[in-house]
């Protein structure tokens, strides 16, 4: 396959940055579009020049690292993908594809496609948590559980903390994963004593860092875990429970 990327390059926090064009050739559309970086990024290294630096780990669509805008879309244009499971086969010869960092006032950029997404980790440090003392690991049965609260708990437990709702939304507001984090654990019976309290703090701090929902549902629509915007309703129902308490 014939590409031609459009990347955006970025020397660090400070530099104003700018698009950056690179011709491909030989790309295989059976490599993922992190493997395609990482060839780009050999060719790069051997010339002399400065390779195109993006984060990743897992490559397996579970650590939530690998997040990029791919031609305007968080994670690409294949829903419930992320992008390190996108293969080149979505794109065809001849394809332009711009490739650029999540644009977030929350998520400064750092270099190239790196951004700054610890606001994330000081949400999670709110509330994100059980801190009841519960002594020794207890027997998985002892505490029941109903099957469609535990159901329920996973299908928001499945959040990797990426950040595409947040790229993707118009007003840069982060509910989907504030209200992932919430109510997977306000749905089990371990972290019901804290649910109100829980939410107050989490959703203080989210506030304090991104926009307000409107819901538009571009954040359910890039999720490549397929959050429901369910969540923000349990989330906003969590929160105001906790004023009255």
């Amino acid at each position: 396959m014939r590409l031609k990327l459009h990347i955006w390059r970025q020397k660090n926090a400070n530099d104003g940055g700018s698009f950056a064009t690179y011709a491909r050739d030989d790309v295989s559309p059976d490599m993922s579009f992190l493997e395609m970086l990482d060839v780009l990024n050999e060719e790069l290294i051997e010339s002399g020049e400065e390779p195109v630096a993006f984060d990743h780990d897992c490559r397996e669509g579970i650590c939530g690292s690998c997040g990029v805008m791919i031609n305007g879309s968080a994670h690409g244009p294949e829903s419930g993908t992320a992008t390190c499971q996108l293969h080149m086969r979505k794109f065809r010869d001849g394809d332009e594809i711009r490739v650029e960092p999540f644009r977030s006032r929350a998520f400064p950029i750092l270099k190239d496609l790196v951004v700054d997404r610890s606001p994330f980790d000081e949400i999670i440090g709110a509330g994100g948590y059980i801190s009841v003392n519960t002594g020794s690991a207890p027997e998985a049965n002892l505490i029941p559980v109903p099957r469609d609260d535990a159901e329920r708990a996973m299908d928001a437990a499945e959040c990797i903390g990426c950040g595409a709702c947040v790229a993707q939304c118009p007003n840069g507001a982060a509910q989907l994963f504030t209200s992932a984090k919430i109510s997977h654990l306000a749905e089990l019976p371990q972290g019901r004593p804290e649910r109100f309290a829980r939410a107050t703090k989490m959703v203080e701090v989210m506030e304090s860092y991104f926009g307000s929902c409107t819901n538009f549902a571009e954040c359910e629509a890039v999720c490549p875990k397929g959050i429901s915007i369910d969540f923000i309703a349990q989330m906003n129902r969590e929160y105001l429970r906790s004023r009255f308490k």
